[in-house]
């Protein structure tokens, strides 16, 4: 089932996709129709669907059998409807580190540009490389390593992203992820896919020239992730009966129609099973809690050396999930020492 998030006059409602995603089935009005009784709890919200377990999906499942019975209030064009990310505000998030090739290619770039922003580049350059800045630390072949985006920072499929105002070089990642359904703590690893719910795609927003200034106080990339809109998700839920390998799925993405990068989910070093494991022990994990799977390789365009435009269009497409598309504007600068004018080239 492809599950979704939609605003309404009222506020937001749940429903699932339909006829090829062109319409959407609200579960609340579905269920009042067919049973004449307010609808469940279960139903209103993704996240509460994603708590409420095998049942609930069940009989969401039911209402989408019947939506050729239903009425116009019931089903409803896509086109039209404002669509929010599958959990608009997710309880928790993390994203990871995945995928190696991204990691070797993206610090090779991280370094260049943070050497760009000294008075001496190449010789910043050769300090890096002897002292091991932005090297693949041992780290991370021992353990998945992660960071906290802000789950405030959500937004969703077709939403206008405004550029931070201290940063130039504002970038995109191509990202795949899940949700968690059922809650669980120190869950073994070969147990650990009965707790996916679901999958949906992830362009984690990045102000490069901000995250490289961030990164040396080793506390993660702080405001190179965090502002409003940074956190791209959708456009839908893919619940995970609906993907029984989520290991072999192409991933692409491109900027106002051109393919900047590919990759495809098998090169994952760390597999979403490794991820729950490892987050779980002596922590409980709760539905609707989000894991990012961070970058596959060549999926940002630092790894390029080309940064994102006032004005570009971004999709990213995953096989089986869809295209998540967000368009990039600029903002007013703020003159903190550390910015240019938007649009001007790196």
């Amino acid at each position: 089932m492809r599950l979704v998030t939609y605003l309404a006059a009222e506020g937001p409602r749940s429903g699932c996709l339909l006829d090829n995603d062109g319409f959407v089935l609200d579960f609340a009005h579905a269920h009042t129709e067919r049973y004449a009784e307010p609808c469940p709890a279960a139903l209103q919200q993704v996240v509460q669907l994603a708590e409420a377990g095998a049942d609930a999906l069940d009989h969401a499942y039911e209402l989408a059998r019947l939506a050729p019975s239903l009425t116009g209030k019931c089903v409803r064009p896509v086109q039209g409807l404002t669509l929010l990310a599958p959990i608009p505000q997710p309880p928790q998030m993390r994203d990871f580190l995945c995928f190696e090739k991204h990691l070797h290619q993206g610090f090779q770039q991280a370094r260049r540009l943070r050497a760009a922003l000294t008075s001496d580049p190449d010789a910043a350059m050769a300090q890096m490389e002897r002292d091991g800045i932005f090297k693949i630390p041992d780290a991370w072949y021992e353990r998945p390593l992660f960071y906290h985006p802000s789950r405030f920072s959500v937004t969703g499929p077709e939403a206008t992203v405004t550029w931070p105002s201290y940063s130039r070089r504002m970038d995109f990642e191509l990202e795949f992820g899940i949700y968690i359904g059922k809650s669980g703590k120190d869950i073994a690893r070969e147990k650990a896919r009965d707790h996916i719910f679901g999958y949906t795609i992830f362009n984690d927003f990045s102000a490069r020239d901000e995250q490289v200034r961030d990164m040396p106080g080793l506390l993660g990339p702080g405001k190179g992730k965090d502002f409003d809109g940074a956190n791209a998700m959708g456009p839908c839920l893919v619940t995970a009966d609906e993907i029984p390998d989520p290991y072999n799925l192409e991933m692409a993405v491109r900027v106002n129609g051109e393919e900047w990068g590919r990759g495809n989910t098998r090169d994952m070093h760390w597999k979403f099973e490794d991820l729950i494991s490892h987050i779980s022990r002596s922590e409980t994990l709760h539905a609707g809690e989000f894991f990012g799977s961070g970058t596959v390789g060549d999926g940002c365009g630092m790894e390029h050396d080309r940064f994102l435009q006032d004005g570009d269009l971004v999709e990213l497409e995953v096989e089986r999930i869809g295209i998540l598309r967000n368009r990039v504007i600029a903002s007013q600068v703020e003159d903190h020492g550390s910015a240019s004018p938007k649009g001007s080239q790196p």
